[in-house]
């Protein structure tokens, strides 16, 4: 149980239209994530399908079961917050079984689940305490803890690692994943980090201006974007996009480039790009010339931005560590791996198969 279909979901704020029809299937168990820039409608989404927010048009089915008019708490979903929203008079164990308690469950019955959640989620030593003596962390396992305990047939996550530090955010990545495997619950996680989009999704949903550009899974997603937006969102560090010559006014480096890209693909481009991590560095004279603008140093890595004579934006190069160290202003040559991926693109930002 717990598969959730939307169908041409709206939704309206007075004459702006923020949904935009909407379609999707969450099969039974699945890990889904919606992704996307601020704004663009993948959280008021997630909350239509939680209840919070009302439907203009469209159905929700979880279930088989039209969810429009039923109350959140008769869905059977349980949301996750950013905040945590916890109750800062309770303890831990307290604001854990709290919706069991309100739901007539016994004493013990409400410590028992709370206790054997707990031990999932290996918080039993923090079930005295409160809020205010718990870590970001920590506090974030009580809220899925919360979550857990009422059984539901569906999680709904809505960016819950964002006020987390960087470390503990891979930390918590890898214990959802495990909590997803453990369970066997269906999971709908909004983030825009399209970083915890990859690494734990089983399929994306790419979210744009109220619309779904692209669904599937992680490497579908890199590797066959279906338009400009999804190659240019999924990817890190981004991927370079190289504008068609325009005739008489460009640039040998960017004729050169372009040749390179485009030598084997079928059909008129208008755009070409290539990953960071396909663009390769050798020395001033060698291949393209460039000058470096920025190196990153990552230890194991580098990112390195670089300028081209007649290209407005910046290549980014990812490449590895053993390199050297590259300072700002310093020439170089690039070398274009074309025959491994060279994504182009129509007139109308839509990929070139």
């Amino acid at each position: 149980m717990g598969q959730v279909s939307l169908r041409a979901i709206h939704k309206h704020y007075g004459k702006t239209e923020v949904i935009k029809g909407v379609d999707l299937e969450v099969r039974e168990g699945e890990f889904m994530v919606f992704v996307g820039p601020s704004g663009c409608g993948k959280s008021t989404t997630l909350r239509m399908i939680a209840g919070l927010e009302s439907i203009t048009a469209g159905e929700v089915l979880i279930d088989g079961v039209r969810a429009n008019e039923l109350r959140p708490a008769d869905r059977g979903t349980a949301m996750v917050f950013q905040s945590y929203a916890l109750y800062p008079h309770m303890t831990v164990a307290q604001n854990m079984g709290f919706a069991l308690k309100m739901a007539g469950q016994s004493r013990e019955q409400c410590e028992t689940q709370v206790r054997r959640t707990a031990e999932i989620l290996r918080i039993t030593e923090l079930l005295g305490r409160y809020p205010k003596e718990l870590s970001g962390g920590q506090r974030q396992r009580v809220a899925i803890g919360r979550a857990i305990v009422r059984k539901p047939k569906v999680f709904l996550f809505d960016e819950p690692l964002s006020n987390l530090d960087a470390a503990l955010r891979v930390n918590m990545r890898i214990e959802l994943s495990r909590l997803h495997k453990e369970l066997g619950t269906t999971m709908i996680y909004v983030t825009h980090d399209q970083v915890e989009a990859m690494t734990m999704g089983d399929r994306i949903a790419v979210f744009n201006q109220g619309k779904i550009e692209q669904l599937g899974g992680p490497m579908d997603l890199y590797q066959r974007p279906a338009n400009e937006f999804v190659a240019g969102f999924i990817g890190s560090p981004r991927i370079n996009f190289i504008d068609r010559p325009q005739s008489g006014r460009a640039s040998a480096p960017h004729r050169e480039i372009w040749q390179q890209l485009t030598a084997t693909v079928q059909g008129t481009a208008q755009r070409a790009a290539i990953r960071p991590e396909h663009v390769g560095l050798t020395a001033a004279g060698q291949g393209i010339a460039a000058t470096v603008e920025l190196a990153e140093q990552l230890g194991d890595s580098s990112i390195i931005h670089l300028r081209v004579d007649g290209l407005a934006d910046l290549i980014i190069a990812k490449v590895g560590g053993g390199q050297g160290a590259l300072t700002a202003g310093q020439g170089v040559g690039l070398r274009l791996d074309a025959a491994r991926q060279v994504l182009a693109f129509d007139g109308d930002a839509r990929l070139l198969v």
